[in-house]
């Protein structure tokens, strides 16, 4: 039996909220761009007149000096406006603020704002928080919803047990026995694949784990020009990289020193996402003397950090430039370093590894007729979150005989849909720029010319109403690219 889980807002003053979800110790340390975030659309209590709002942001200003226009008698005939503090209208109230400094919720409407003081407002109970978590949540949250098989079974079985289905008289009318017992299926584990590495060394898998220990890589790439950005600033970049290029040299991978080690300037950490990343690459510009060919980025956190869209969107989409973004902690071992740098060996596009069956091409069909083989999934926002487009990604195989170097490709779609609407996009001359034309075109360039005789399609799994809608729309579009597909 499923059970589905969720996280709802702890109650309490909205100050308390904040500096636990961001995992500071003092108010003034609290990331604001990000608590904006955090809390629009929850709901508070504010405690001096004990009335619930919906929090549309906050205020540009602080207390002590954010205005708005308040409407005051003069006489006994004439309202005019005045300009007031928010500090001195509550002041005016006989509420004096404590902390003035803070910025106000803003519970009014886009185009008329309310302001109140965050110090005097509580989180309101049982709201579900569906904005993203931090990793130390996601790790609070997968403890304790997880369910152990045997915990699972228990459960079934109880179930099954305490409805009592053999009283019951329209089963039995029916001539439906339940069995209150699980039934044993026979199964098989298989055995994980081994790899070759450098120097055509066997990698033997060991309770499904390869271990790269004292082990090069198959084809190590050489990095000449690159520089370490930092956004943290609580790590030693000059010791990530010494521990990164002498990891590397292990590996095979030759690693120039950086060319520069960034800093963040600590008057921009108080910007937007956007404008912090902006000022940072203005001055890893101006750093270098040519674009590099790597960026190694030092993130406050591993999860959800506010940074990382906006710079992986300036590097890799506007600049082409391959970054690697990591959070540095206590545990950055040679372990640590080693899964680092295979992501940047594949990345700047060397090959960590292939299938031992791959390298001595003993692949049963595949290694025999050329085969392109693809990867299709669609990725969807968070419950709750119906506005946030789709991703469709599918990865196909390259340089046949090999199936290890693959090509993706991403597009994003409407909000909830399974199928994959662009993988067929004909244009008004006649032409086609969808996914399938893409990969197919890139097969044939990078397998001596020849064209794919097979198609191996793995498809992520399929809610309940898609597969067979799936599998026929499928079969069909494909047809289609393969039919109309020139070189």
């Amino acid at each position: 039996m499923d059970v589905s889980t969720t996280m709802v807002v702890t109650p309490g003053p909205v100050i308390d909220f904040l500096v636990t979800n961001q995992n500071v110790r003092d108010i003034r340390d609290i990331d604001w761009p990000r608590a904006k975030k955090m809390l629009k659309n929850l709901r508070v209590k504010a405690k001096h007149n004990n009335m619930e709002f919906k929090i549309i942001g906050l205020s540009d200003q602080p207390c002590s000096r954010q205005m708005f226009p308040m409407k005051v008698r003069n006489g006994n005939i004439e309202i005019k406006s005045v300009d007031i503090t928010v500090q001195d209208y509550f002041k005016s109230k006989q509420v004096e603020l404590t902390m003035p400094y803070l910025p106000c919720l803003d519970v009014g409407k886009p185009k008329r704002p309310n302001y109140l003081p965050i110090e005097l407002c509580h989180m309101v109970s049982l709201q579900r928080y569906t904005k993203a978590l931090s990793s130390q949540q996601r790790a609070m949250l997968v403890e304790k919803s997880r369910q152990k098989p045997q915990e699972r079974m228990r459960v079934v079985t109880d179930a099954v047990k305490s409805n009592m289905y053999d009283d019951d008289p329209i089963l039995s009318s029916c001539g439906i026995e339940i069995e209150k017992q699980l039934t044993r299926v026979d199964a098989r584990v298989l055995s994980a694949p081994a790899l070759v590495v450098g120097n055509s060394e066997d990698c033997i898998p060991n309770r499904g784990r390869w271990n790269y220990n004292n082990k090069r890589l198959f084809d190590p790439v050489k990095i000449e020009r690159w520089a370490i950005v930092n956004f943290s600033a609580r790590c030693d970049m000059s010791r990530i990289s010494r521990e990164l290029i002498n990891c590397g040299r292990s590996k095979g991978i030759f690693i120039e020193c950086p060319h520069s080690l960034v800093d963040e300037d600590s008057q921009s950490r108080r910007c937007s996402p956007v404008e912090r990343v902006e000022k940072m690459f203005e001055k890893v510009k101006a750093s270098l003397p040519g674009p590099p060919e790597f960026l190694l980025c030092l993130l406050p956190e591993r999860k959800n950090c506010d940074i990382y869209g906006p710079w992986k969107k300036k590097n890799l989409h506007e600049m082409g430039i391959v970054t690697q973004c990591i959070a540095p902690s206590n545990k950055m071992n040679d372990q640590y370093f080693t899964n680092v740098l295979l992501k940047i060996n594949a990345k700047l596009g060397g090959m960590n590894s292939k299938l031992a069956l791959e390298h001595r091409q003993m692949i049963p069909v595949v290694t025999q007729i050329p085969t392109l083989i693809l990867g299709m999934d669609v990725s969807h926002g968070s419950p709750g979150r119906a506005d946030i487009p789709s991703i469709a990604a599918v990865v196909g195989s390259r340089c046949w005989p090999l199936i290890s170097r693959y090509r993706a490709s991403v597009r994003t779609q409407s909000p909830k849909v399974e199928m994959i609407d662009s993988l067929f996009k004909p244009l008004d001359d006649g032409k086609d720029d969808g996914i399938m034309r893409e990969l197919l075109l890139d097969f044939y360039q990078t397998s001596q010319q020849r064209k794919p005789k097979q198609i191996i399609i793995f498809r992520c799994v399929l809610s309940y109403f898609y597969p067979v809608i799936y599998a026929y729309g499928g079969v069909i579009l494909l047809c289609k690219r393969c039919v109309c597909f020139r070189c």
